[in-house]
């Protein structure tokens, strides 16, 4: 046998070792392997045959490397199931009742001792708060008493300065003058719907839609009317039309981008032409951005209030979702509605906590807002690919879920004989939350889905819950009516 049969031998004898560690789920996806120089002395051979050894596991598609990091186990590429279907709602308008249902699922996300896959929320170690924490102590010396003081809207003029910066990122060009700091999304939204609508309005939503949306009008005394939402590129609008042909409508409120729950993303041209068709009408639409900076391609995504002339799109994001959920830091480019959601901030809270805005608008000025960004969308498509594969292989036949191209939740369609608020009772009984669908629908429709939240990290208790969480699906489905 000559030399180069040996160091044949020898490389495809590592990379078997290796590949019986990833089959056995000692190496698991995502998980960094062994370095090739520690490799190459635990089994005795050179470095270069360890790393052929590499080579060969990744042409077979088992191990990758990453820039500056190493080789990691390959994501698997289990077939996905299907997309979850659309649904068309009723077209009537409906007043909003939901608000039982999801106290009991925000309730249940508060618990420490059950797993998180009822709320939209990330694991906090994913969110830089040392690094914040010293912009804090940095600030607040700096400032002294300065920021113990009332900060009345519109907001702390240089946070709203970089905000309008990052405005270019989304095919905008805001000033800081255009921008009312609030606390949090939830906040600007609120505002801007008191201010563009009041009690019995009827306000056109996606469906499903995130059951916050439906609380605030809930609230607010509102009627919803739905308009059918598709799972990849947003709300229907030839669906939206013939509901504004039909009644009065007040205002839309969408999330255009990567969407909660269903993850679509409404493309450019498409967003134009929702804003052309609500100008025509002079409605209002408020646009709920909140996960346009958490997506998973090569660019953000434009803002539909980028096509907008007229001043009618009322733009609301937070930094919540994606560096300071404590803080509770979020904004709103109101258009021509700005003085009317100046005086509604003032007369609810007199305006915002000073420290944490300086703080944000130094991190953002910086330059650590975009460096953590960066980091955070790897991990979340990554978790988001990680749950997608665990549902594909833990739950039924007949199991359906979307794939979002950014933003942090799953929309999972069951098999039809699943009524997703006894899989939530069940769930929870087990100490694991899941989102029932009928929580997303003014109607309470959707009784066979689920949302299930991507932002927690990995691990073997989230492979665990969605192990049980599969069972339980497969004994809900087995189940026949008496």
């Amino acid at each position: 046998m000559n030399e180069s049969n040996v160091v044949e031998y020898r490389y495809e004898q590592v990379a078997a070792k290796i590949t019986q560690l990833i089959h056995h789920g000692t190496l698991r996806p995502g998980e960094r392997i062994p370095s090739v120089r520690r490799i190459s002395r635990q089994e005795k051979v050179s470095v270069s045959t360890a790393l052929q050894a590499y080579f060969l596991l990744e042409d077979r598609g088992l191990i990758e490397a990453r820039p500056q990091s190493g080789f990691y186990v390959r994501l698997q590429s289990r077939r996905l199931p299907a997309e979850p279907r659309i649904i068309f709602p009723p077209q009537a308008a409906t007043r909003v009742g939901i608000g039982d249902l999801v106290s009991n699922i925000l309730k249940a996300g508060r618990n420490p001792g059950i797993v998180p896959l009822g709320m939209a929320a990330s694991s906090p170690d994913l969110f830089p708060t040392a690094k914040l924490h010293r912009v804090l102590a940095s600030v607040a010396r700096r400032e002294g008493i300065e920021v113990n003081r009332y900060d009345l809207a519109p907001g702390y003029p240089e946070l709203r300065h970089q905000i309008a910066r990052r405005s270019l990122d989304w095919g905008c060009s805001l000033s800081g003058d255009d921008i009312v700091v609030t606390a949090g999304c939830t906040d600007a939204l609120n505002l801007c719907l008191r201010a563009v609508a009041g009690p019995g309005d009827v306000i056109a939503v996606e469906s499903p839609t995130y059951f916050v949306l439906l609380m605030i009008l809930e609230a607010l005394q509102m009627k919803a009317i739905e308009i059918p939402t598709y799972p990849r590129d947003g709300v229907c609008l030839d669906e939206l039309e013939a509901a504004l042909d039909r009644r009065k409508v007040k205002a839309c409120l969408f999330m255009p981008n990567f969407h909660n729950p269903m993850g679509s993303c409404i493309p450019d041209e498409k967003k134009k032409r929702l804003v052309d068709i609500l100008a025509q009408r002079e409605i209002p639409l408020i646009e709920d951005d909140i996960y346009g900076d958490v997506y998973f391609g090569a660019a953000r995504p434009k803002v539909a209030k980028a096509f907008d002339r007229k001043g009618l799109v009322l733009l609301c994001s937070s930094f919540s979702k994606t560096l300071a959920p404590g803080h509770r830091v979020g904004w709103t480019a109101p258009g021509r509605f700005r003085e009317q959601v100046e005086r509604l901030k003032n007369i609810s809270t007199a305006g915002n906590a000073l420290l944490p805005q300086i703080m944000i608008a130094e991190f953002l000025k910086s330059g650590g807002y975009d460096h953590h960004l960066r980091n955070t969308r790897k991990g979340y498509a990554q978790q988001m690919q990680r749950i997608s594969q665990a549902i594909a292989r833990y739950f039924p036949e007949g199991t359906k879920v979307t794939r979002p191209a950014g933003g942090i939740v799953l929309w999972v369609e069951l098999p039809n004989s699943v009524n997703s608020l006894d899989l939530y009772q069940r769930a929870l009984e087990r100490n694991i939350s899941v989102a029932p669908g009928p929580a997303f629908s003014a109607s309470q429709g959707y009784r066979n889905f689920i949302r299930v939240n991507c932002g927690v990290r990995w691990c073997d208790r989230i492979e665990e819950a969605l192990i049980v969480l599969g069972r339980l699906v497969t004994e809900l489905a087995s189940q026949r009516p008496a």
